[in-house]
């Protein structure tokens, strides 16, 4: 059982497993034993995991898009009164595609501290084994459901480096198709399927592979990462990414 220990006023970013329980640092466990607030996002999954490595929290409570104004305004009170704040995603990073930056603005323009802890990520996780050139990379988080949607496709086929995004598996077809028709069928594509769980998978290949076997291949269930090579530029009649692979 974890001994909490005194932490300074300040906003900790405490990243969470993305699947495996075990994927959580020392530190992590520590801050989250020993601050005065615990923010998160989905505060039922926090407190599994609180109560898997035995931690009685002094204070949990929620932090999501409907309240992130509001509860910005509060947690940063609470630091300028000397208080320690540790804000958790329902998974992951906190902040990369989830809720936190306004709490982060917030605390730095009180010119309060922001300490972030490192730890799991499934972008990041997926992009080192994916195979794709890892020299230059641009997170996108996810794609636009409607307003602007073709555009954003278009920018991303022109980019030269590795681009990462995440879609829900209801959409993934419907992305792959587009992708395919900004990019053609021949750009390499990696997905990365329940990253760190026990169905973990890699599905790589092109474009026009990867699409032919959605449902069948690749079941459109579980948590995706996308990955897509950067724009192929044509030297001397050969195709090459930048890279120095």
């Amino acid at each position: 059982m974890l001994t909490p220990s005194p932490l300074d006023a300040a906003l900790y970013l405490v990243p969470t497993p993305i699947g495996n329980r075990e994927d959580i640092t020392l530190r992590a466990l520590r801050v989250l034993a020993s601050a005065d607030i615990l923010a998160a996002e989905d505060t039922r999954t926090l407190r599994k995991l609180l109560a898997m490595y035995s931690i009685t929290p002094r204070q949990v409570v929620a932090y999501h898009e409907q309240n992130e104004r509001v509860q910005s305004q509060r947690l940063a009170d609470a630091i300028e009164q000397g208080k320690s704040v540790a804000l958790c995603s329902e998974a992951g990073m906190p902040i990369v595609s989830d809720p936190g930056f306004r709490l982060v603005r917030e605390v730095i323009e009180r010119q309060l501290a922001v300490v972030p802890l490192p730890g799991a990520n499934a972008a990041l996780t997926a992009l080192v084994a994916s195979g794709l050139p890892v020299h230059a990379f641009a997170f996108v988080g996810f794609p636009p459901h409607r307003k602007g949607r073709r555009a954003f496709f278009d920018w991303l086929a022109a980019k030269e480096e590795t681009v990462i995004l995440y879609e829900s598996p209801h959409r993934l077809e419907q992305t792959i198709a587009d992708l395919l028709a900004a990019c053609g069928s021949d750009r390499p594509c990696v997905l990365a399927r329940e990253l760190t769980k026990m169905y973990e998978s890699f599905y790589r290949g092109t474009l026009g592979s990867i699409a032919s076997e959605l449902g069948t291949t690749i079941p459109l269930r579980g948590e995706f990462v996308v990955l897509l090579h950067g724009r192929l530029t044509t030297t001397h009649g050969e195709c090459s990414s930048r890279s120095k692979e």
